[in-house]
């Protein structure tokens, strides 16, 4: 079969390597090269740079509608789209079966940050959704879904990597066909809003089981920051009693008040600087 793969993404690298030799893409397609991570420096996507060392063919334009005729003309049976962080537009979009690879249980957390949503919402399950791609957002059928359980402890990158798995798992089932799609129902429809750097922020008024999650949402990949701007890579919920909004040391430990409940910041990270345990922290830093 004929295929085009789309993607952008770690997330979506680590779904192509899983399919790679059931898939065999003509074409590669993703984002152009960005300013990209700490030092903004100008670099391809993971997607780019993973697909090469495969040995596929790698096309990386402005906009997809520049690859348009690039893909017309390799007349693909399917396109497998992950993470791409594009818009997809028409012709191309009704010119082509075009199976979106979503990680949530559709129609829960349709949009931009579904992994790091669920994690924040304290949802207990989550999963992967097999998509036809349609004009309105993550709205379209599904033929496939499977979930899995989110453990108290996941971040989003433990919790990323098994669905990214599972994604590989059901684009194996999907790939020889045929494709039966389901439409989505119209109940229980969320969305998973695009991240800001408001969404970093560790705000003392709210509940310390709240920020905790926060925390897990956006490691490793973010990061979440206390609203002075020192990071918190990793927290839990402690058992003491701290005013909101105050940093105290207790007993070695570093310590938040949020509303209510305490954050105990277990790694953090100075502006600037490397990562640290709360007790390396605290030997440097007044609190």
């Amino acid at each position: 079969m004929k295929t085009v793969y789309i993607g952008s993404s770690e997330f979506s690298l680590r779904v192509l390597r899983a399919v790679a030799e059931a898939l065999r893409p003509e074409l590669v397609l993703t984002r152009a090269p960005a300013a990209r991570g700490r030092g903004r420096q100008v670099a391809s996507t993971p997607v780019a740079l993973g697909a090469r060392e495969l040995g596929f063919d790698v096309l990386e334009p402005a906009r997809l509608a520049d690859a348009g005729d690039r893909i017309a003309a390799l007349a693909p049976e399917l396109i497998v789209l992950c993470a791409y962080g594009g818009i997809v537009r028409e012709p191309l979009l009704s010119s082509f079966e075009i199976l979106n690879v979503h990680p949530s249980l559709l129609p829960r957390w349709r949009g931009a940050a579904p992994v790091e949503r669920a994690i924040m919402a304290g949802d207990e399950a989550t999963g992967v959704s097999l998509m036809r791609l349609v004009v309105e957002l993550d709205a379209g059928p599904v033929c496939l879904a499977r979930a899995v359980a989110i453990a108290p402890d996941d971040d989003y990158g433990r919790l990323a990597a098994r669905l990214a798995d599972l994604a590989g798992e059901l684009l194996l089932e999907a790939l020889p066909g045929p494709r039966r799609y389901v439409e989505q129902t119209a109940d229980g429809v969320t969305y998973a809003e695009k991240l800001t750097a408001a969404d970093r922020e560790l705000d003392p008024r709210r509940p310390a089981a709240e920020l905790e999650r926060k925390v897990r949402a956006l490691h490793p990949h973010i990061g979440a920051r206390l609203p002075g701007g020192l990071g918190v890579l990793t927290a839990r919920v402690a058992d003491a009693a701290v005013a909101p909004g105050a940093l105290v040391a207790a007993d070695g430990r570093l310590l938040y008040g949020a509303t209510p409940g305490t954050l105990e910041l277990l790694v953090v990270q100075p502006s600037g600087r490397r990562a640290m345990d709360a007790a390396a922290y605290l030997r440097g830093h007044a609190v």
